[in-house]
């Protein structure tokens, strides 16, 4: 079995029997068209505007949060009834053993606890990894679609959330959380790892690089692109984390 590597630079597409290297599952959508940029550019905006009405008007109050973590955490219960409705809801597939599905449910802890660590973890899931999905998007059905919509609101959401809680004060990673990071991710990515050996899944992506164009491609062949990914994981984690710290030296 291969070693652990963290996936980046590609999405949690949904399995379904026989995905992996089937032709047949795959779609094009026009990544940085003019559809896509109106993506990337609403998740930003959104989580500015919330983190401006959290500091001005409903300082102090959780509605916003809560508000927000019961939208992640609908959506996602959607996803799972559109799944079953098609009959794919089906063992060993759809499990809760991707990086963004992980992701986002502990956003939805730190939305509604604000606990540091979780809120840490998160964070750094989310803006290197959740971010680089939506990026380079992995779709499994053309768009618009339910699930190429539903994808983007989840994943943008994440985002959303990571973003609104830094930028409105309510969090902020603490000295010592990249290594606390890098080790909860590679600890979840042995577990996705060793379910990929047992059951020939594709969780994380740590038996093979999604179809779809993906920043994995220029990281070399399995698998090469898994020990990349580590160094590429902890440089992101790094940067996320270079504005605290210098806000720590300076205060």
């Amino acid at each position: 079995m291969q070693l652990p590597g963290l996936r980046y630079g590609h999405v949690c597409r949904p399995l379904v029997p026989g995905a992996l290297g089937d032709p047949a599952m795959q779609t094009k959508f026009g990544v940085f068209g003019p559809v896509h940029i109106a993506i990337l550019s609403t998740i930003p905006v959104l989580a500015a505007i919330l983190a401006a009405i959290e500091r001005w008007i409903s300082a102090g109050r959780r509605g916003l949060r809560i508000g927000l973590a019961i939208t992640l955490l609908l959506n996602s219960i959607v996803r799972y009834g559109y799944l079953a409705s098609r009959g794919w809801l089906t063992f060993p597939y759809h499990l809760p053993l991707e990086l963004c599905d992980t992701t986002l449910c502990l956003m939805i802890i730190a939305l509604l606890t604000l606990n540091q660590t979780i809120f840490e973890l998160a964070y750094y899931g989310a803006l290197a990894g959740t971010s680089m999905a939506v990026l380079t998007p992995d779709l499994w059905e053309p768009f618009p679609s339910f699930s190429t919509v539903q994808f983007f609101v989840a994943h943008g959401l994440v985002l959303v959330g990571a973003l609104y809680l830094v930028w409105s004060g309510q969090a902020r990673p603490r000295p010592g959380s990249i290594w606390k990071a890098m080790l909860g991710l590679n600890i979840f990515a042995a577990i996705a790892g060793t379910f990929d050996f047992f059951f020939k899944t594709n969780y994380m992506y740590l038996r093979g690089k999604p179809r779809n164009p993906s920043l994995l491609d220029f990281l070399g062949p399995w698998p090469w692109y898994l020990a990349a990914s580590e160094g590429i994981a902890l440089g992101l984690f790094v940067l996320l984390y270079l504005p605290f710290s210098r806000k720590l030296q300076n205060s």
